[in-house]
């Protein structure tokens, strides 16, 4: 029991440090948990771990050393793995309290549905990304600016084959529709369903950037379906498409957000939305 002497206990200053480091790893944890990299990094941190442990073990210095060296970099592969993570929080953060719950905001979700509902039932593909904090500047560039009214009737239109730009995605932006036929980015989880076409690849894969919402309807099946945070939920009916719309134009700023997420009232993927009966 001599050895339980020789251990150097922390003292008040090392404590502090521990429960800070203890924070930070929690904090992050739970920040990249289900994210698309995070199979990524959790076997890179295996793998780097049982080679240290091995090539210490078997007395391999000279790969023990180089392997210590690439510990350094681990943090630049944190950054290219998480990169779209990293933008969207850090976005947040430099962009709060822009998104105000107000009649005006909210009185889209009735349009919307409509819109929605009445395309499915004919059929007819859609695609419409709602913002909330972070800009889709870019994105809008590619398609065509419009800064119309956001009515059931325009939405429709839109989307009516035939049409110039009904092939591509709508932006919902500050209570307007601000463009039209926008080309969204494709998602590169190649976990995804086999059936799910490039319209729904591209709405999981503007979400995966941004915190936008998005409503696609299938040309094939009528199905409606709803994307965020890299996730889709798919089989949702007039209904519950509305009060899924009503619940995000009516969140709080982000500065609320966060003080609801550290009650344990909300958590990163957005439970209003995907804790219902929808099925992936």
């Amino acid at each position: 029991m001599n050895w339980l002497h020789s251990i150097e206990y922390p003292g008040a200053t090392g404590t502090i440090e521990i429960l800070i480091l203890a924070t930070v790893f929690y904090f992050l944890v739970k920040f990249f948990r289900g994210t698309r990299g995070a199979a990524i990094l959790t076997g890179l941190t295996i793998i780097l771990a049982l080679l240290m442990v091995l090539t210490k073990f078997t007395n391999l210095q000279v790969l023990n050393w180089l392997l210590q060296k690439l510990m350094a970099f681990l943090a630049l592969a944190l950054v290219v793995i998480f990169h779209p993570e990293i933008r969207r929080a850090l976005a947040r953060i430099g962009r709060q309290g822009n998104f105000l719950a107000g009649k005006a905001r909210l009185a889209l979700a009735d349009p919307i549905t409509e819109a929605v509902v009445l395309l499915a039932a004919r059929k007819i593909g859609a695609l419409i990304a709602i913002e909330r904090e972070m800009g889709t500047r870019s994105i809008q560039d590619t398609g065509t600016l419009l800064n119309s009214e956001v009515s059931t009737e325009l939405l429709a239109s839109i989307f009516h084959p035939g049409t110039p730009l009904h092939d591509g995605g709508v932006i919902i932006s500050e209570e307007r529709i601000a463009a039209a036929g926008c080309v969204f980015p494709l998602t590169q989880n190649d976990d995804l369903s086999r059936d799910l076409g490039t319209r729904h690849r591209a709405a999981i894969g503007v979400t995966e950037e941004t915190d936008t919402l998005v409503v696609v309807v299938s040309e094939e099946t009528g199905m409606i379906s709803i994307a965020y945070n890299g996730r889709l939920k798919r089989g949702y009916d007039g209904p519950h498409l509305r009060r899924v719309l009503a619940s995000f134009l009516g969140r709080e700023s982000g500065l609320r957000q966060l003080a609801r997420r550290r009650n344990g009232e909300e958590n990163g993927q957005m439970s209003f939305i995907f804790g219902e009966e929808p099925n992936e």
